[in-house]
């Protein structure tokens, strides 16, 4: 059967809750703070680029892409003074597999997802896809729910390269599609602000750029190309994403919604991943187990 790109944005919102326990979860939180890195965003910054090794802040900037150049070279290189890449490496990894067990999943649960999505999750093309190159390079936990981990954090890091790629392909900066992500309704300006660390300058500045290109109207809202192009990229970015499945028959397939979805629904009920991240996860069809492939 032919597989459309909204499979792809459906596997997204059921993987992408099980990488982000490393970013909430008080196990990552205590871990990172004990290992010596000051704030959240500190540990944020050291865990997730920790795969890349010791390098400038301004690859980090440009690999994450949407944050603002300030926020990484306040916390990087100075993390490293506190604790190397092992440290951070090992602290996500050991940290967000005690979170997961700590929601009820079991080496049984987590080991029948892993098993299919470490397959699908070797096969990207890492040609123009750096993150996910980096943590390709990382040798493969034996843990099963920390395998679980590995694969899903491949597989979102392989989606939010393809993300940029489009992005940058449709002239839209790291910054400016943060103001589509809210005029779409994904995220709350309120929020994107925050965790983005916009001022009024900076997220005006932005604004009229795309309001010049008429992508956004005065009030900051979607005019019908903005709207058209926000869908675009969209759909490009599960179309690049959903190339990474192609290995899987559509059986096994199947057997991964119905395995990895109850363990998403595990992950929300705790309560450590908010409802308002910045990635805007649908959590609206989390009952349903089927690919809906046959």
């Amino acid at each position: 059967m032919t597989r459309t790109a909204v499979l792809a944005r459906r596997l997204f919102d059921r993987f992408e809750p099980i990488h982000a326990v490393t970013y909430f979860a008080p196990e990552a939180l205590d871990a990172l703070s004990a290992a010596g890195y000051r704030g959240l965003g500190m540990g944020y910054f050291a865990g997730r680029s920790a795969p890349l090794g010791q390098v400038v802040p301004e690859l980090v900037a440009a690999l994450f892409h949407n944050f603002a150049d300030r926020q990484v070279s306040r916390v990087l290189p100075d993390a490293w003074t506190y604790a190397p890449p092992a440290v951070a490496l090992s602290i996500r990894e050991q940290s967000a597999a005690a979170a997961l067990r700590r929601y009820g999943m079991t080496d049984e649960t987590a080991r029948a997802a892993a098993d299919i999505m470490a397959d699908a999750a070797v096969a990207g093309e890492v040609g123009g896809y750096p993150m996910y190159a980096a943590n390709l390079a990382l040798p493969w936990p034996s843990d099963p729910v920390a395998r679980l981990w590995h694969a899903v954090t491949l597989l979102r890091e392989h989606r939010g390269d393809g993300h940029i790629a489009v992005l940058t392909a449709c002239g839209i900066s790291g910054r400016e599609s943060n103001l589509l992500h809210a005029a779409a309704g994904r995220v709350s300006k309120a929020f994107i602000m925050r965790s983005r660390a916009y001022d009024e300058t900076e997220w005006q500045r932005c604004h009229d750029k795309l309001a010049r290109r008429g992508l956004l109207d005065a009030e900051g809202d979607l005019t019908p190309s903005g709207r058209a192009l926000k869908d675009r990229i969209e759909t490009d970015t599960d179309e690049l994403a959903l190339r990474i499945w192609d290995g899987l028959d559509d059986d096994r397939l199947e057997t991964l919604f119905a395995v990895l979805t109850p363990l998403t629904r595990q992950v929300v009920a705790a309560g450590d991943v908010p409802s308002d991240t910045p990635m805007g996860l649908a959590r609206h069809e989390l009952s349903d187990d089927s690919a809906h492939l046959t």
